[in-house]
């Protein structure tokens, strides 16, 4: 009876650590209280996800990417068939859509998708990489292919890791929350990640709890894609975001606005006055009701520069005589996602689509009247879309100047630029390895400020265009510093403009003059360009605003010189395919600007010469008529 007793006893002891043991080493897995049976059951027989065990009840998530119908492991990956907690969070990627797990995450669902971001310039930025070899000297070309990635260490290559290569779609999102004014990258989450206002408090309330509360609402992941996602990256270099929305940046410190009307603080502590706002913006629109994700995320091409991405056109909206249209039925998948998601009902009327590649535009429709109507994807409200006006529709003489050159209130302006480096900098961030070191290019700017755009002419296969221009690099770069040269030693200057969509677009055109007669607007700078008359002869004179840079000897804010030819080896454009006017175009310009000295715009002889051309009226002159002679 004894010995039974013992090993009775030994038995209940055996039995008594191996559930202890289990309870320890499960502890933390889950709580019993609340698993039943039948859900032990799919989990072990893979019908059921085991992290909807312990995630019970959570909201939040897009219609589409419901776990109910996807799981959660089409995102978040991990081991889905344990009730172990260290097990199931096993190869699981807490924050995905990065473009370093997108092919295991979104990817598996949205290959075409990943396959144009990855080719895209947001993720490139190829043109960016290219231009600043070229002006570095580096490459004989602004034109080749790049890979910001794959940028090494040369004058350029950190020139571009300290101030440039924060903004690509490679940079990974590492921490959780919103997409805000600061954040750069984030592969898929960068454009379709967002945060309700209870998703953004249970995400503090649990960094508050060291990450034991647990949220019980979800980020969600979707097409609804704001401006606020745009403006991390497009507050930067041309300043578009910015510009759409009617602030220009300044020099300023926040200390020095305190709470004066008329300017803003970005969250950066970068400091904008208030100018003019585009029209669309005031309107309610978005970027994505004229750029589609078509545009966004590109077509899977590799492309040299930005403007050669962008196919829409004014003229694609208000268009001439009727739009370019698709029906619903010949929709593109990718289209199809978008119209489904955003829950359109306009399958019975034709879609515009862009001109120059096809894409449709879903948010559009033409009723049975032939009006045209855009739906705005910040509060579906319904916008017509009024045909171009009478003017630009008979205008010959502008056939080949964008729409932007005439609409665009102003542009951003930056000159004087300095680039220094400096090897005792101690904490050099570089923006791309995101890690610090010594020894940084630092920039030094003379002044920010904004005008009417310049003009500039792309000239390719496909013709002559008139653009919009801005000064984008008149800067000197100290190379020699680089290399361990005394400051000053090898120093390069550059004088280049940029064509330049500033999206501050506006009804009312800019006047006649303001285009023959203004010197920023034909190149020369800012300044007094008048047209005087004596002895029966016409002149134009020109006084800069600016001193001439010591550089070249034309005024700080020039792109060429008053009425002098530019030689053929001078680079002056971060373009090859664009380029400032010559003297004869600037003679015919100022031809022009003579005229309207006397002649007011809403003259008969004037409004005669948009449709005429100019050349007709000269055999028609006036005897008081003084036209320019050219020196």
């Amino acid at each position: 009876m004894k010995i039974k007793d013992s090993r009775l006893w030994l038995f209940l002891v055996i039995g008594l650590i191996i559930i202890t043991l289990f309870f320890l080493k499960n502890k933390n897995s889950f709580d019993t209280s609340f698993i039943t049976d039948d859900e032990y059951t799919k989990v072990e027989s893979g019908d059921k996800e085991s992290c909807l065990v312990c995630h019970q009840n959570t909201k939040g998530f897009s219609k589409y990417h419901n776990p109910e119908l996807i799981g959660c492991a089409s995102c978040h990956l991990g081991q889905t068939n344990t009730l172990d907690m260290e097990e199931s969070h096993k190869g699981m990627v807490l924050i995905p859509g990065n473009l370093s797990d997108a092919k295991e995450t979104c990817g598996k669902c949205h290959p075409n998708e990943l396959h144009k971001i990855e080719n895209s310039l947001m993720t490139t930025n190829s043109g960016i990489v290219a231009v600043d070899k070229y002006i570095f000297g580096e490459a004989d070309s602004p034109n080749y292919h790049y890979h910001i990635k794959d940028i090494q260490y040369s004058a350029s290559d950190k020139h571009l890791r300290d101030l440039c290569a924060n903004c690509h779609l490679g940079a990974e999102k590492k921490e959780f929350g919103a997409i805000n004014q600061l954040s750069r990258g984030g592969g898929c989450n960068a454009c379709h990640l967002n945060y309700s206002e209870n998703s953004k408090n249970d995400l503090a309330e649990y960094l508050k709890s060291d990450k034991k509360t647990l949220p019980k609402f979800h980020p969600s992941t979707d097409v609804f894609v704001t401006n606020e996602h745009c403006f991390g990256c497009h507050s930067r270099s041309s300043r578009i975001s910015t510009n759409y929305e009617g602030w220009q940046e300044t020099l300023l410190d926040e200390g020095e606005i305190n709470t004066i009307e008329g300017y803003r603080v970005l969250e950066d502590k970068r400091v904008y006055k208030y100018i003019e706002e585009d029209v669309h913006h005031t309107k309610g629109l978005l970027c994505i009701d004229c750029h589609s994700s078509h545009e966004v995320m590109g077509d899977g091409k590799q492309y040299a520069h930005e403007e050669q991405v962008v196919k829409l056109q004014c003229s694609d909206c208000h268009f001439k005589n009727k739009p370019t249209t698709i029906p619903y039925d010949s929709l593109d998948i990718e289209s199809l996602l978008v119209f489904t998601h955003r829950e359109y009902k306009h399958t019975n009327k034709p879609i515009i689509a862009v001109e120059k590649d096809g894409h449709p535009l879903v948010n559009t429709f033409v009723d049975s009247l032939g009006n045209a109507f855009l739906i705005g994807k910040k509060d579906g409200k319904l916008h017509e879309l009024k045909p171009q006006s009478e003017i630009c529709s008979r205008d010959n003489a502008h056939q080949n100047v964008s729409c932007s050159t005439c609409h665009s209130s102003w542009t951003s302006r930056c000159i004087g630029c300095h680039n220094e480096f400096d090897k005792n900098e101690p904490r050099a961030f570089d923006l791309l390895d995101k890690k610090y070191g010594k020894g940084q290019w630092k920039e030094f700017v003379a002044e920010f400020s904004s005008s009417l755009p310049a003009m500039g002419v792309r000239e390719n296969n496909e013709g002559k265009h008139i653009e919009p221009a801005v000064p984008g690099m008149i800067l000197t770069i100290d190379k020699g510093s680089y290399h361990g040269k005394e400051i000053g030693e090898d120093v390069s200057f550059h004088r280049l403009y940029a064509p330049n969509s500033p999206h501050t677009t506006i009804k009312k055109v800019r006047d006649c003059k303001s285009c023959h007669s203004n010197s920023a607007t034909l190149g020369y700078g800012k300044g007094e360009l008048i047209y005087s008359i004596a002895n029966g002869e016409g002149k134009w004179e020109f006084t800069p605003e600016y001193a001439n840079n010591p550089n070249d000897n034309l005024p700080e804010d020039a792109w060429v010189p008053f009425l002098i030819e530019v030689g053929k080896d001078v680079v002056n454009s971060t373009r090859t395919d664009f380029r400032p006017f010559t003297v004869k175009e600037q003679q015919q310009l100022l031809l022009v600007g003579a005229c309207l000295q006397c002649h007011k715009d809403d003259s008969k002889v004037m409004q005669q010469s948009l449709i005429d051309g100019i050349n007709p009226l000269l055999k028609k002159l006036d005897k008081q008529c003084i036209l320019p002679t050219w020196d």
